[in-house]
């Protein structure tokens, strides 16, 4: 049975459904590193640069680009951001689970502010390709989040995986 909230939000209009959406997987993202030990969030399991925490990195880039880029017009640059995204999933050594969570809840809160006052069919034109409604990069967001709640879900399902067999061992 559905709890209040999301017989709430079921109902809600739209302006209020598409946000709750995108923060219920920003928070779905970050459970991925619940009780992941630093290595564990590290490590490699398939051949590119993804790894639950390089995927928490990338988010922090995806909320700027599109909350901050696009809805502001500044650059990503101007946040620190790389320019390319294959870029944003570069761990520093400094990056920890607990660095990254809170730059990405910080980076949230930041995206949360950006949009205030505005509706989803508020046009912005700090995109390259052009003018977008603010609908569209809730959208966007969402498929973003989406799908990397699911790489990180897999990721974090071997992870545990690992530990099980390791102490099988």
């Amino acid at each position: 049975m559905a709890d209040s909230k999301e017989r709430d939000i079921r109902t809600a209009p739209i302006d209020e459904q598409l946000p709750a959406f995108v923060d219920e997987h920003r928070g779905k993202l970050l459970a991925c590193l619940d009780g992941m030990s630093e290595d564990e969030a590290r490590r490699s399991l398939v051949p590119s640069r993804t790894t639950l925490l390089s995927l928490a990195k990338h988010a922090i880039f995806v909320e700027t680009v599109w909350f901050g880029e696009v809805v502001t017009g500044r650059h990503r640059t101007d946040y620190g951001m790389p320019n390319d995204s294959s870029d944003s999933f570069i761990l520093a050594e400094e990056d920890t689970v607990a660095s990254i969570t809170e730059a990405y809840r910080q980076a949230a809160e930041r995206s949360h502010r950006a949009v205030e006052g505005m509706t989803l069919d508020t046009v912005l034109t700090g995109h390259r390709s052009g003018p977008l409604p603010l609908r569209w990069v809730y959208l966007h967001m969402l498929r973003e989040l989406a799908q990397h709640c699911g790489h990180a879900e897999i990721l974090r399902e071997q992870v545990v995986a690992q530990r099980t067999q390791g102490a099988g061992a």
